[in-house]
């Protein structure tokens, strides 16, 4: 049976957060854009709202670097995610509870109506896989609210890899990290099932190419 009090979980959101400032915080951060616009703090500054998706391994890197209240991350409502919810709160992420892979359409409406600024961030192949696959949730997210998908391909040098389905990356201090960004891809509101699909694979190819660009810089920083 899994403990649930509430001072566990604060004390798990404090220690993380703490963690994360202080393991991630000490990489070297490279940035690739082919959009500029894209960049969060452009957008940020611009008032520009984007979905900003990057795949759950590497969600340690946006964790530390894009820890604004104007980021709202995307949490699932399973237990467990109440854990990682305290963490994201005490770096600094506005937090969304839901999911797009649970709940179908109905469950997606009543989660757009609670984004009521900034941007969202979501892993898309999360919580439980397949590693690097994109579901069609984050399309429907993007279809519905009008915002295009910035799918981020990620890396850190040589990283400590857990042993379960997404190989989640832990980076070593003092490393190289690197960001690279393909334009935006914008989802029309009337987008069908095969449209659909038609943007998932676009974004999964993106992210993909752009995680295997990421890991090809950073190996010669």
């Amino acid at each position: 049976m899994k403990i649930q009090h509430p001072l566990l979980f604060s004390a798990v959101g404090s220690a993380g957060a703490w963690a994360i400032r202080r393991l991630v915080g000490s990489n070297r951060f490279h940035f690739r854009y082919e959009d500029p616009m894209a960049n969060p703090e452009v957008a940020r500054r611009l008032g520009t709202r984007y979905i900003y998706a990057f795949f759950h391994e590497v969600m340690l890197f946006p964790a530390y670097y894009w820890a604004w209240p104007e980021m709202q991350i995307l949490i699932s409502d399973h237990r467990d995610g109440e854990y990682i919810t305290r963490v994201v709160k005490k770096l600094g992420f506005g937090v969304v509870r839901g999911s797009t892979t649970r709940g179908g359409a109905r469950a997606l409406k009543e989660m757009i109506a609670r984004i009521d600024r900034g941007h969202l961030c979501v892993t898309p192949d999360g919580p439980r896989g397949p590693r690097r696959h994109v579901h069609q949730g984050m399309i429907y997210l993007s279809a519905k609210t009008g915002w295009p998908i910035v799918g981020a391909g990620m890396a850190f040098r040589r990283p400590w890899r857990a042993k379960s389905w997404d190989r989640f990356a832990v980076p070593g201090p003092g490393r190289p990290a690197c960001c690279v960004v393909p334009p935006p891809v914008a989802v029309p509101a009337d987008v069908d099932r095969e449209g659909i699909e038609h943007y998932r694979r676009e974004v999964e190819l993106r992210m993909n190419r752009a995680t295997d660009e990421a890991e090809a810089w950073v190996e010669h920083l």
